[in-house]
């Protein structure tokens, strides 16, 4: 299998474009506007030979020539010597970063930024930090600059930049890069409170069968090409089953610009224990579809699409189920578990039954802010210019029985309701550092308004490619700085765990059910993680999530930006307090010579007390 089927233009076309702010933002804080103006990396806000910075009446002027002697040999220029506690190694690393873009992908991309409403909600911001640069000389110079041999870095932009003397407004500049900063803190803070509060204490399990080891099987593998003509559209599925089937059809459905081979461990795994598995690839946001000619970067039919992918090939393999020899009726189509990745995930909430709320959709792309885009937030929005079918029931299978959602793509899809909708058991798996999909409007929210959601599992410290087949990941995507994947070793236990997870959450449709429930659990999760990557599982969100949850949806409501976002990381930083409190508490029982009911009060208390004594004690 070739490498380069999943190549690393697959998400840096979007993920290099927010780093080059979001890395920086953090590590600076908008503590100047000429530290964050140099920090901003590829931002078009700095003159070819002079910047100007305009903080209220105070102006500064920077040389573009100091700029290029510090990124090129990290010498503090003389003038430069009042900001020198500013000019950290990272940020001349931030200048010399190179974004490598397909020539393709990245005309698309332009295309994107200039057609669509999130691409001049983009356009817009840099108009006020610099409104000498209108959006069509930003995106000239972006052309421009992304000739240059070197590769599109901040200097090549430096150069390209068709004025001698740029004015930026510091002011906002600093408001932008200081709630950049304030997002990346909440999820970073988020990620700490999760690793506490989904921990729970567990028993080593027993057992009689182990469902993540290899299979006694011996595995078949058919690589399908299924002409749908009524739609002019081929997909490719590989159908992996043995000779003695157990239990449901399980389906894999790829996430963006991936393809069907981005879980063949699982396919492979499934199937040595007798459980078939359809992988289906879907043609318009695969990985070759972001080389063809479409003038954007995802068609936006093919959210209405993909559905129909699945619908039509189970369709086809249920025909050959009946009419080949080898497979004679094996295969049991009517009650299957989907597997969906990313875009995977929302086809397959769609074809469970969730409704598509497109005013809702429609109102969060409208009002959101370009400090808070993420690539989940680039794709959802491409959907507002869907023409959505009035009967969206036409895309519910009700041959989908379970699913499993892995890093799913969900965010506004569905408005409020929408989810409440989809009554079969879900799964659903989230990772604390993808940037991706970011877990707090992709996976916490949506877990809570499914009605029928079996458990949340959180890899922690896990990516939104963690969950792939190392096999068919190419290694230069590991490298990309605002998507580092994890070494293929320190993610072996998760794919062998979720192997096992995914095949008994499968047999629960089966007489064998009571077998395989017991490997439903947090005992089983906790069997598989390690110091690297540990593993949560638990069928509700504890509580303190549950209510920062439902408090950050009523400060967006009642507060304008940035206030909610101070308020959700200041709550976040409470409990993280709390449990920093109760860590403390459990470390001075340890060393007492006796016990103390007042410390046992406390660990019980609720968090807002902990948190207010904690303060006072500041």
């Amino acid at each position: 299998m070739a490498r380069s089927r999943f190549s690393q233009r697959n998400f840096s076309w979007m993920s290099q474009v927010w780093d080059w702010l979001q890395r920086i933002s953090m590590g600076w804080g908008g503590a100047i506007a000429l530290g964050s103006a140099i920090a901003s990396g590829g931002a078009p806000a700095i003159a070819a030979e002079r910047l100007v910075i305009q903080l209220g009446a105070i102006e500064t002027t920077v040389e573009v020539a100091d700029i290029e002697t510090f990124a090129t040999t990290g010498a503090t220029p003389e003038r430069f010597a009042r900001y020198e506690r500013f000019l950290t190694p990272a940020v001349q690393a931030s200048l010399n970063n190179r974004l490598s873009l397909d020539p393709a992908v990245r005309d698309r991309f332009m295309a994107d930024l200039t057609a669509s409403p999130k691409g001049q909600q983009v356009l817009d911001l840099f108009a006020k930090i610099a409104p000498q640069l209108p959006p069509e000389t930003l995106i000239d110079t972006i052309h421009a600059a992304a000739q240059d041999p070197d590769g599109l870095t901040a200097l090549s932009l430096l150069r390209a930049i068709p004025t001698e003397e740029l004015t930026i407004r510091g002011g906002v500049l600093m408001a932008f890069l200081w709630q950049l900063g304030l997002a990346q803190l909440e999820q970073a803070t988020l990620s700490r409170v999760l690793t506490v509060e989904m921990w729970q204490p567990v028993r080593r399990m027993s057992r009689d069968v182990d469902p993540a080891a290899e299979g006694p099987q011996r595995v078949r593998h058919w690589s399908l090409n299924l002409r749908d003509r009524a739609r002019d559209r081929t997909i490719p599925a590989d159908l992996y089953w043995s000779n003695d089937p157990k239990g449901p059809v399980v389906v894999l459905s790829h996430g963006y610009a991936a393809d069907r081979r981005f879980l063949a461990y699982m396919g492979k795994h499934l199937a040595s224990h007798g459980i078939a598995v359809i992988a289906v690839e879907h043609p318009g946001s695969n990985v070759e579809a972001l080389s063809d000619d479409s003038a954007t970067i995802l068609p936006t039919q093919e959210f209405l699409e993909r559905p129909r992918d699945i619908s039509f090939v189970l369709d086809r393999v249920s025909e050959l189920n009946q009419i080949s020899e080898r497979l004679r009726g094996r295969l049991n189509l009517d009650q299957v578990t989907l597997v969906g990745h990313s875009l995977g995930g929302f086809t397959g909430l769609v074809m469970a039954g969730a409704q598509i709320n497109p005013s809702a959709l429609a109102d969060y792309c409208t009002t959101l802010s370009p400090s808070q885009l993420a690539p989940a937030d680039w794709l959802q929005c491409a959907a507002t210019e869907v023409n959505w079918p009035s009967d969206l029931d036409s895309l519910r299978d009700d041959r989908i029985a379970r699913l499993v959602l892995m890093n799913p793509l969900v965010g506004e899809f569905f408005g409020d309701t929408g989810l409440s909708h989809v009554q079969v058991p879900t799964m659903m798996l989230t990772s604390t550092n993808d940037s991706v999909t970011p877990m707090t409007t992709q996976q916490l929210r949506p877990f809570e308004q499914l009605p029928n959601a079996q458990a949340l599992i959180v890899v922690v410290g896990g990516t939104h490619l963690s969950v792939g087949d190392p096999s068919n990941i190419n290694a230069a995507l590991t490298q990309i700085p605002f998507m580092p994947e994890l070494p293929a070793e320190e993610t072996e236990r998760l794919r062998q765990y979720l192997n096992g997870m995914v095949m008994s959450f499968a047999m629960q449709e089966t007489p064998q059910a009571a077998r395989y429930r017991p490997f439903l659990s947090a005992a089983y999760a906790q069997e598989f993680s390690t110091p690297l990557v540990p593993l949560r599982y638990r069928e509700q969100l504890p509580q303190n999530i549950a209510r920062w949850l439902r408090l950050s949806d009523r400060l967006d409501y009642y507060l304008a930006e940035p206030w909610p976002l101070v308020a959700s990381l200041l709550h976040l930083e409470l409990i993280d307090m709390q449990h920093q409190l109760v860590a403390l508490q459990r470390n001075a029982i340890a060393r007492l010579p006796f016990s103390l009911p007042l410390w046992g009060y406390l660990h019980t208390a609720p968090s807002f007390y902990l948190a207010a004594a904690a303060i006072a004690l500041l």
